[in-house]
């Protein structure tokens, strides 16, 4: 394939080096830019810690960005978008610092977050009030830990990795951190599914290319638990250096709250995506999820889907463009997202690179939906005595984004 572009770059009047020179450039830019394909093995996909020749490992970053969004609403609130929700200001969305360690075999994690970010991240985290010589706990207390973990690789196989703490999910293939993704906003399956795990994890590397991880969980987005059950995750990962990175887990539990009139209902989440460099100037995300939850009041359930492509223009310049939908069944049950049949969004971006850890990114992005849950012009209600009222099925926003990282 990379012969067929060298001579199509000829062909069009190009010498023989400088089409070697342009592919190489591209090909590096392409991966550069996606950590999931800078994976040294299938291992690295977990999410964990990588091997690296430095025991210990220090790295930071910082998003800001400024949003219009041109339904103008009145709270200022660009709805059901997670991390970029402001309408008309500038905002310091996240600002981190992440500490790796890789010592003899023993492994750990600790990142740190403050900014805006961290707030709509443990929007959903448990709150439960203290005792006599007992803190409560809730967001507050959590919001500013992005991650934090411990670990052991065992020496079996090719590698035996058990590790216990706060984790990222495992589950779909967009990051926290704004220079792992295509794209400054994340997709409506990314804000739909959670964010983090509590639990203990294993991940065994059976071959360079595949590796699979067993793992028990509080649930969904709980550093504490909201019910006495435990949730499971099994994941497949496989990796082709440079090329190609496959993910296939399953996650299942019970996800209610403790007493909640669903009843103790089991809830199975499959999910798929791989991230694929088809040309050194093309790639390709695709992503596909869906879940079952049969309750007391019913089944719910839901299926979504993602496909982003991300163009290499130039080794500092490039364009992303994402669509995404997700359906969601809940009959007499509470929502498990949304809370209505339909929503999606389409998304184009922009991104420019004039150093090779700084990224500036111009995005438009339409959200609809298949009834009003977004806010237009004078939006009713204080948000503190009184709900704001939504009015709209869409809203269009334009977003200009700055992060840089070392």
């Amino acid at each position: 394939m990379v012969s067929l572009l060298m001579v199509s770059v000829m062909l069009a009047g190009a010498g023989a080096d400088g089409a070697v020179e342009l592919v190489d450039a591209g090909l590096q830019s392409t991966v550069a830019e996606d950590s999931r394909l800078q994976a040294s093995n299938a291992s690295d996909l977990v999410g964990g810690v990588t091997t690296n020749e430095n025991a210990f490992t220090l790295s930071g970053a910082a998003e800001a960005h400024y949003q219009w969004n041109f339904n103008e609403p009145s709270n200022g609130i660009t709805a059901w978008r997670g991390f970029d929700n402001r309408h008309n200001t500038f905002t310091v969305s996240n600002v981190m610092l992440d500490v790796q360690w890789d010592y003899e075999g023993v492994v750990g994690r600790v990142a740190l977050q403050v900014g805006s970010t961290p707030s709509s991240y443990y929007l959903a985290e448990p709150g439960r009030s203290g005792a006599a010589g007992v803190n409560g706990t809730g967001s507050e207390l959590w919001k500013y830990v992005q991650q934090g973990f411990v670990g052991y690789r065992f020496p079996f196989r090719r590698g035996l990795v058990v590790q216990a703490g706060l984790f990222l999910s495992p589950i779909g293939p967009e990051g926290i951190a704004v220079r792992d993704n295509w794209n400054w906003s994340r997709s409506t399956l990314f804000f739909a599914l959670p964010y983090y795990h509590t639990g203990v994890r294993a991940s065994l590397q059976l071959t360079e290319r595949w590796a699979f991880t067993l793992a028990g969980y509080n649930g969904w987005n709980s550093v504490v638990d909201n019910n006495p059950e435990k949730s499971v995750s099994v994941q497949a990962t496989y990796a082709v250096p440079n090329v190609l990175a496959v993910s296939l887990l399953y996650f299942g539990g019970v996800e209610r709250e403790d007493g909640a009139l669903e009843g103790r209902a089991w809830r199975h989440l499959l999910d798929a995506h791989a991230t694929w460099v088809i040309t050194p100037f093309v790639s390709l995300l695709a992503h596909v999820n869906g879940g079952l939850e049969p309750n007391a009041l019913g089944v719910s359930g839901w299926v979504g889907s993602a496909l982003a492509t991300r163009f290499t223009i130039r080794p500092w310049l490039f364009a992303a463009l994402r669509g995404d939908v997700l359906h969601e069944r809940r009959g007499a049950a509470g929502a498990i997202f949304f809370g209505i049949d339909l929503v999606g969004s389409v998304t184009g971006t922009i991104e420019v690179k004039p150093h090779p850890r700084v990224s500036f990114r111009l995005e438009y992005r339409r959200d609809m939906a298949s009834a009003p849950i977004y806010f237009l012009g004078k939006v009713q209600g204080d948000g503190v005595t009184t709900p704001w009222v939504p009015s709209r099925a869409a809203q269009d926003t334009a977003t200009l984004g700055v992060t840089t990282w070392f």
